[in-house]
């Protein structure tokens, strides 16, 4: 029973001990974090708490705030955490961002960090369009973004398409021209390159002072209306209070600095500026929410307080901070100085040890050309000693047949005298195989007339051998019939027909016998003096054949070439003609010389003969028979 008790009396002790702490999740625009607080913790306490975790000491300008349905809200220093309208939930979620904006953000931020989570903010609303920022200035605050995000630009580390991830320009910008990714990043790199030599802090602070320049830089709106029920936008910044038209936000109607506000209050839902100047008019409005009243109010409160305080003298804390801040930067100038020196010596002794390997690869690559050159030129001496040699044996080659061709050469002089020679010799020869001709020519017209007058010497035999024939039959008769008065007449006519034929028998034996031998020795002289020729004529040819030129010969050279190989010419020729004509011939020789019959046969049988072995001849024979 009283274990009992303890562990009940422990266990409410330990839910009071759990009800007394709170989580919370604090998420700023680098990363998020989570702290246990107590429930009596004010917001102070946990914005302390928040500040130290980050390293913070420009605390002024920041805040912690949350989502209170449709706007938001600011964590009130004074109250209780959990007494606001903060959510339920655990862990309960709390932004740490930039409440008030300096008026110069290079003279008023001290710290790297307070710098870096402007940046951070500014960035975020540019790239979301709560801050109108123009195409041109766009591009600029990119490449100061890259900068502070990659560092220096290296062409070798930051190459075409490193971009390509990353979210540098608002989507209207990139609506409104029609340009590719590669186009502005391309842009965008040609800036980047020219921020050489700056470290990114000091990107940062150029980017932060581009962007103050801005018109909607550091601006809370909020939405009202005049006595009119005119609607109106309000605009706080650190520089004072402007009335904008609601679709113009860049230029205000009427602003009222800080330095001429005498009081600002409200009422309910209406609010209320008094000029310092008493002779202006007040200037009176009305919002939709009594939070959104709160809200300005704090805002007004806080940006008049630190436009006081930046032409106050600093206090003594803010003159440490940027004391330190300046010591800081001047440690890190001559760190950086110090960086920049050995890094430019580094780079020197790169670039010389760059240029000492370039050098001895070159040199390297010399003495490699060099090894080759001189193998080269060993080969190309040996080469040349080989071509020598080879060029000397060509030499002797050459000079022998020089003197190869020299002999020829007196070979082929000797050779064109003696062919001159020879051809002076054929050339005789042909002169006399002409005079050769000629004379047989002239034998053969000898012959001719030799026959011509043998034909009539024969007429004449003839016409004595008729005339003796018919003296002596009438001799014979006159003594027959003077002997044998007696005799009948058909006796007397078979012994003339016999006498007849006993004196045919007579001058076949005699006369025709000798008449043949004549033509035979004749035929047979001239046969030898034709085989003579035909010799000489075969044995010049053969001499002059070599010499002849084929491409020169005429169309009757070639014909007559042709009848050489076949055999052909003009004899064989006529012979064949003479042979069709010399049947006619006989047969109308042997008709009229029918009555002398045996004389006639045998002069057929002899002009028959005659003709197969000499055409002129049986010419000569026709012509006489």
């Amino acid at each position: 029973m009283a274990s009992a008790l303890a562990a009940k009396i422990g266990l409410n002790s330990l839910k009071r001990r759990q009800a007394k702490n709170f989580s919370v999740r604090i998420c700023t625009m680098e990363s998020d974090m989570e702290f246990s607080c107590e429930v009596k913790w004010k917001g102070k306490d946990l914005f302390d708490l928040v500040c130290r975790a980050l390293g913070l000491r420009e605390t002024w300008f920041f805040g912690l705030q949350y989502n209170v349905k449709d706007t938001v809200a600011w964590l009130k220093m004074e109250k209780r955490v959990l007494d606001q309208e903060v959510p339920k939930e655990e862990p309960i979620t709390l932004h740490f961002l930039a409440k008030f904006y300096p008026e110069n953000a290079e003279e008023e931020l001290v710290q790297d960090i307070t710098q870096h989570l402007y940046f951070l903010q500014v960035k975020k609303k540019i790239l979301e369009e709560e801050i109108h920022c123009p195409p041109e200035a766009s591009v600029l605050l990119a490449s100061y973004a890259v900068h502070a995000k990659y560092g220096e630009y290296d062409p070798i580390v930051h190459k075409p398409g490193f971009l390509a991830q990353e979210e540098l320009l608002p989507k209207r910008v990139i609506n409104l021209y029609q340009m590719t990714a590669e186009m502005w990043e391309e842009r965008i790199t040609a800036c980047y390159a020219e921020h050489r030599g700056r470290t990114r802090d000091e990107a940062e602070m150029e980017y932060l002072k581009i962007a103050q320049d801005l018109d909607m830089y550091g601006v809370n709106y909020f939405p009202i209306r005049n006595k009119k029920g005119t609607d109106l936008l309000l605009g706080v910044d650190a520089l004072g209070l402007h009335i904008y038209e609601p679709d113009n936000r860049l230029t205000p109607k009427c602003s009222f600095p800080w330095n001429e506000i005498r009081n600002i209050s409200y009422s309910d839902k209406e609010f209320t500026i008094k000029p310092l100047d008493k002779k202006t008019n007040v200037f009176k409005f009305n919002s939709s929410r009594l939070r959104v009243n709160k809200l300005i109010l704090q805002l007004c409160i806080g940006n008049h307080d630190l436009f006081m305080r930046r032409r106050r003298v600093d206090s003594l804390e803010v003159q440490q901070m940027k004391a330190q801040a300046r010591e800081e930067r001047a440690r890190k100038q001559v760190e950086r100085q110090r960086l920049q020196r050995e890094k430019q010596l580094r780079e020197e002794a790169e670039r010389a040890r760059d240029e000492l390997e370039r050098r001895l690869i070159q040199l390297q690559d010399e003495a490699h050309m060099a090894n080759e050159a001189l193998l080269r030129s060993e080969q190309t001496a040996d080469l040349l000693a080989e071509k020598a040699q080879i060029a000397e044996e060509e030499a002797k080659l050459l000079a022998q047949k020089a003197a190869e061709a020299e002999t020829e050469m007196q070979r082929i002089k000797v050779t064109a005298i003696r062919g001159q020679e020879e051809r002076r010799l054929m050339e005789q020869k042909m002169l006399e195989a002409e005079m050769l001709a000629l004379k047989m020519a002239e034998e053969s017209e000898r012959r001719a007339k030799e026959a011509e007058q043998l034909k009539l010497d024969l007429q004449e035999a003839r016409e004595s051998e008729r005339r003796a024939k018919h003296k002596l039959l009438e001799i014979t008769i006159f003594s027959y019939f003077s002997s044998s008065p007696g005799l009948p007449p058909d006796s007397l006519d078979s012994d003339l027909s016999f006498s007849r034929e006993n004196l045919s028998f007579d001058f076949k034996d005699t006369d025709m016998k000798r008449l043949s031998m004549e033509i035979e020795k004749e035929k047979v002289e001239y046969m030898e003096k034709s085989k003579h020729l035909q010799e000489q004529l075969n044995e010049l040819k053969t001499e002059i054949e070599s010499l002849k030129l084929k491409e020169r010969e005429t169309p009757l050279d070639i014909i007559h070439n042709q009848n050489t190989e076949q055999g052909t010419s003009k004899h064989s020729n006529f012979k064949k003609v003479l042979v069709s004509t010399d049947y006619s011939s006989k047969m109308h020789c042997t008709h009229v010389i029918l009555p002398h019959r045996s004389l006639s046969v045998h002069t057929q049988a002899v002009t028959h003969s005659w003709l197969v072995k000499k055409s002129t001849c049986t010419a000569v024979v026709n012509i006489f028979f």
